[in-house]
């Protein structure tokens, strides 16, 4: 039962992901979630993500964002980003993603869906087929309470982290200092 929840691979943010490894790996698109993903929620784009964009289309991977937020909201994230999106997605429910890959133009196989919620961004990608990685959601120091569902999540990420069958089905995807931060953290 808890295995719809389960992503591919678990990291501790998109920037610990190695994304030329993705694209030899034969992914060749990139879905991402914005709040508590690639920001804090509500934040604009930073200098880091704008970069981490560049990078990652300069490795051929193309990229979409997926997100419930509203369009004034995407169109500020991504004043200095050139990427597609989908906004006002009503995710979990499939369509979006679909709709998401038709726009990027390749098969679910080739594409990778990047978020930091297990309950919508992790199940959607499940329920579509769509390779998923989730990140660790992003938390200001100043915020203590982390909400219901995060707990929930910490839960499932228990038994996920247990089970070798689930774990990091995407092989290895992971920036090198990360894999060690991983171990040390073990």
């Amino acid at each position: 039962m808890l295995r719809r929840f389960y992503p591919c691979a678990y990291v501790r943010s998109v920037f610990s992901i190695d994304y030329a490894k993705l694209y030899n790996k034969g992914f060749r698109a990139v879905i991402f979630d914005i709040d508590n993903t690639l920001v804090h929620h509500g934040d604009n784009s930073t200098p880091e993500v704008d970069e981490l964009f560049r990078k990652i289309h300069n490795t051929g991977l193309k990229t979409l964002l997926l997100t419930n937020n509203d369009e004034e909201r995407v169109l500020r994230f991504i004043k200095n980003i050139d990427t597609q999106y989908i906004c006002d997605a009503d995710k979990p429910k499939p369509a979006s993603y679909m709709k998401a890959i038709e726009m990027l133009g390749v098969s679910k196989e080739e594409t990778v869906f990047i978020g930091d919620q297990m309950f919508i961004d992790i199940i959607g990608a499940n329920r579509c087929g769509i390779p998923s990685i989730l990140v660790h959601f992003i938390q200001l120091p100043e915020e203590k309470h982390i909400g219901k569902k995060r707990y929930i999540e910490k839960f499932i990420l228990w038994f996920y982290r247990r089970n070798k069958k689930y774990r990091s089905q995407l092989g290895d995807i992971y920036i090198k200092k990360e894999v060690e931060n991983a171990l040390e953290q073990r």
